[in-house]
This record gives C-alpha cells, structure tokens and sequence, in this order.
C-alpha cells in the first residue's frame, strides 16, 4: 500500500491517500477540506478514489466527505456511530469556525473495533480508541506497518480531550491497550504533524512513554 500526505484545512489536517500500486485505485482518509485539492492530487498521481474513511467526526477531519462521496459516488465508512453526534453539527460547527459550507451527509457504514475495511484489494484493520471523540477510529494496514490514528497520538503528545464527550483516561487507554500491541515497528499518519512510530513514542512521549507506567 502506497500513503500521500495532504494537509488540509488552516488546521493542517493530515488528509491521507492510501492506494494500491498494482491497480492504482484507493481511498481517501479523513478529507477535512479543500475538496478540489484532494482530487486534484489523487488525479495527478493516477488514483482512482473508492472509499472515504473517516477517524472521527471532528469538522477538520470531516467536513469535505459528503461532498466528495457525492462528486466520486463513493461510499464513508467510519467512525464508530458514537460520532454521529458531530457528524449532525457539522455545518454549523463550519459556519463557526469559517470553514466553506458543509452538505450534511451520513456514513454509508458505521466501525466497530475489529472490522476490516476493504478497498483496492487491500484490507485494513479498524480499532476503537476513544478519548478524543467517542467514536474515533484508527486503521491499521498491516502488511505496510502503517496506522492512520487521526487525533488519537501525536509524535511526543496526544489528543486534547477537552471537546464535548472527550476522555482523557479513555485515550490513554485506548493507546496502551489498542495502538501499542500492533507493534513498536508502526509507522503511525497522525491527524496534524509529522509522522512518528509507536516504538519511539513508547520511549519519548511524556504523556504515553512506558516508564511513566512503571
């Protein structure tokens, strides 16, 4: 499997392209905004776009979905239903924020932990880890040690949980107990930054690091 990186929204959204490079078909993860940017991108590298996947509701990860399901014919698959509640507000949540006008939508498929979404061939692994929103989802490609986590972990930090419905204890869980298992070796898309692993976070991170769990 094959990510680009592109950064949306003035938040600087990690809006990913994931694709299989046999086929060259794909999907899009998390498309925040700037929907003629996205499909721009995806032309020009030769990937036709069959899935949106969305981490969580949150209106810079989620606001250009509709939109671009409806332009592609595509179907959304994720988050976790707990979400539904900021997907619903989402055009007014834009209208306060400043972001374009949002066409309300609905995920085709709601995610619970341990699904497997499927596009191009390729199958990628849901977890649930709430915290920063009730229903926010990481995938997981294992053959490529790749995680797309949203807002879930940052490199050297983690989500905020000060928004409705946040958990902080939720989150830290959900990071030792769902992301560490898959491995050290992961190479980890997070919602904003650059890109880090969970190994180096094991050691590094001073909200998630081993040793403060010792």
């Amino acid at each position: 499997m094959k990510a680009a990186i592109l950064p949306v929204t003035p938040f600087q959204q990690n809006c990913t392209l994931l694709w299989n490079d046999e086929t060259m078909r794909g999907a899009v993860s998390d498309p925040g905004g700037d929907l003629e940017r996205i499909k721009q991108a995806a032309a020009e590298i030769g990937v036709t776009i069959e899935k949106v996947l969305l981490t969580h509701g949150h209106l810079d990860h989620a606001a250009a979905a509709g939109d671009l399901a409806r332009d592609l014919g595509v179907p959304i698959e994720g988050p976790h239903e707990d979400d539904l509640f900021l997907i619903e507000t989402l055009p007014e949540q834009a209208a306060k924020y400043g972001f374009p006008p949002v066409g309300a939508f609905r995920p085709d498929r709601w995610l619970e932990d341990g699904d497997k979404v499927e596009f191009a061939g390729l199958t990628l692994d849901v977890r649930h880890c709430p915290g920063h929103t009730p229903g926010h989802v990481v995938f997981f490609h294992e053959p490529s040690r790749l995680a797309i986590v949203g807002d879930v972990l940052f490199q050297g930090s983690v989500g905020r949980t000060d928004f409705p419905r946040g958990d902080h204890g939720a989150l830290i869980a959900s990071i030792r107990e769902r992301l560490w298992p898959l491995g050290d070796d992961v190479t980890f898309v997070p919602g904003h930054g650059p890109l880090s692993t969970f190994g180096v976070e094991r050691r590094t991170n001073p909200f998630v690091a081993d040793e403060n769990f010792a």
